[in-house]
């Protein structure tokens, strides 16, 4: 099938991760007409994995890895920073830790596999095994989710430690949050840092395209890209383009994309870090992340602030709601922790997070020569790594036991046509949102 693609990422330079880091050169675009045995479309988490899974299983592998826009700029650098080890809740479904077995193999296999890399290529990029707080902002979601959730790591043999309103507060310098469970496998890293680097390291029969956006794409036997600057044909390809799928012509009616807005202070003084305690680095994830906050406080001691998610098939946001988004981060800064007078948002951004209806990957064997990890439901670093390597040990017959744990996970469901669809999203997170407020 031959498609043109019109719809395409916009970087608006707004990211705070990569801003707070030192300029790079980026890698040259695809020019002219090229070739390759296996070409990898997108170069976030999946995509990385997929390459570098792809180079391990086949050194002698001629492998494209094309990126429409920088490295560490689009989705997989826009998140929170978080290398979650454990099955996680996004909403209020608590569907993923009943396949909790899996998806704890599968992430610790991912936070191994990026480990590795980072240590034996020296990335900077903030890489602290500090572990995480889930938090809840009430008794309700005390009671609804935390309490659940450390029934169900007493069923998979997980450590954690338990946390009341006061210890919260002496921990995280904030006496916003009724309890936590702080468990210790979760890393904290700067994502667009950990994006660049692992690029940056890529085995040598990996050749990375940079601002080459495919803005016309054949799927037949051979697979032909097109970009503003060239072509490319290949074999193979792995879909790593997380959202875009749908643009691709892949999973059409099973994806859907939300903007997610975070917010980063400039560094606290010497003075301020006393004033909430002198604590160390930590994060944190909500009961419910659609009605509550995840937090950072980063090894630069600054305060990552992520509220406000919502429904946004475009994957555009206009400026004055950025700026308006700004500001509601920073009134809730200022209510977070009223100690800290007169410290700003830095940098405020929009990233956008692909959800699946049933909370599953959209992962698999699309066509003969063709493979997809996309749909990584809001946790990206291990999912969408994970999902990559599993896809490119598909893809070249290769074995893997964990393979066979990512095709439990399922598929995505079908979702209403539009402009049903977007009435139905709206109306049902709208009642996500109403009725989880105490999680605000």
């Amino acid at each position: 099938m031959s498609r043109r693609i019109t719809h395409l990422p916009k970087n608006d330079r707004s990211l705070g991760w990569s801003a707070i880091l030192p300029k790079r050169p980026p890698r040259p675009a695809l020019q002219g007409d090229q070739t390759a045995d296996i070409v990898v479309i997108g170069a976030g988490f999946a995509g990385l994995g997929a390459a570098r899974r792809l180079a391990e299983l086949n050194p002698g592998l001629d492998i494209a890895l094309i990126e429409a826009d920088l490295v560490g700029e689009n989705a997989s650098g826009r998140n929170s920073g978080f290398g979650i080890d454990l099955p996680h809740n996004t909403g209020s479904s608590m569907e993923e830790l009943a396949r909790g077995r899996a998806y704890l193999r599968l992430s610790r296999a991912g936070i191994s596999a990026l480990r590795d890399t980072v240590t034996r290529h020296q990335i900077d990029c903030d890489w602290s095994e500090d572990g995480k707080f889930h938090t809840a902002s009430s008794d309700r979601g005390r009671r609804e989710v935390l309490v659940p959730t450390t029934e169900e790591l007493d069923r998979l043999g997980e450590s954690y430690r338990w946390l009341d309103r006061e210890a919260c507060a002496a921990r995280l310098g904030t006496g916003h949050f009724a309890a936590a469970v702080y468990t210790p496998g979760t890393v904290l890293l700067n994502p667009s840092a950990l994006c660049r680097g692992l690029a940056s390291a890529l085995p040598e029969n990996v050749r990375l395209y940079e601002n080459s956006p495919v803005i016309e794409a054949d799927f037949g036997p051979v697979i032909t890209l097109k970009t503003p600057q060239g072509s490319l044909r290949a074999a193979k390809a792995i879909i790593a383009v997380n959202g875009f799928a749908m643009r691709f012509g892949f999973w059409k009616g099973r994806l859907l994309n939300f903007a997610a807005h975070a917010s980063l202070t400039r560094p606290l003084t010497s003075e301020e870090q006393a004033k909430i305690g002198n604590i160390a680095p930590w994060g944190t994830t909500p009961a419910n992340a659609f009605a509550g906050v995840t937090l950072r406080y980063t090894n630069d001691r600054r305060i990552l602030v992520r509220q406000n998610i919502h429904f946004q098939p475009s994957m555009q946001v206009s400026p004055a709601l950025q700026a308006r988004v700004r500001r509601g981060h920073q009134r809730l800064f200022e209510t977070l922790f009223p100690a800290l007078p007169g410290v700003t948002m830095e940098h405020s951004w929009t990233g956008f997070i692909c959800l699946s209806r049933n909370g599953t990957p959209g992962f698999g064997q699309m066509a003969p020569n063709i493979w997809s990890a996309v749909c990584q439901n809001a946790v990206g670093v291990t999912k969408g790594t994970m999902s990559g390597r599993m896809a490119a040990t598909m893809a070249l017959g290769a074995e893997d036991p964990l393979l066979a744990d990512m095709i439990s996970l399922g598929q995505p469901n079908a979702v209403p046509p539009r402009p049903f669809l977007d009435i139905g999203v709206r109306a049902k997170f709208a009642w996500e949102i109403f009725t989880n407020r105490h999680e605000a």
